[in-house]
């Protein structure tokens, strides 16, 4: 059974929002016990996950690139719409995240 499409952006949000909070959060344990700050660590590894959190919120770049190649070559515009709406949703997931890390922090994130 497919999903409703709508249902699927606020998945995919809350997936980008998820790798970038619980991957920074754990990640920043390995600083902690290598004596390293833990809370500059937070801010450095939700910078270098931005990206991995778009694809895997978009469920992984061939098949966005699959939807976009049948939506140029077959004329389907619906999905390169729908393409376009999960990776802006997922986008927003990571800079909703990134901003609960700079009030967490208190340090801007490049």
């Amino acid at each position: 059974m497919e999903e409703r499409f709508i249902f699927l952006l606020i998945h995919c949000y809350f997936i980008a929002l998820g790798v970038i909070l619980g991957g920074s959060i754990i990640g920043a344990i390995g600083y902690l016990v290598t004596g390293d700050p833990p809370l500059t660590a937070v801010s450095n590894v939700a910078k270098r996950l931005r990206i991995w959190a778009i694809v895997a919120a978009i469920g992984g770049s061939f098949d966005a690139i699959s939807n976009l190649e049948r939506g140029i070559f077959e004329g389907s515009t619906i999905d390169i719409v729908k393409q376009g709406l999960l990776m802006l949703t997922a986008m927003a997931g990571v800079q909703t995240s990134l901003l609960i890390i700079e009030w967490f922090t208190q340090q801007e994130i490049d």
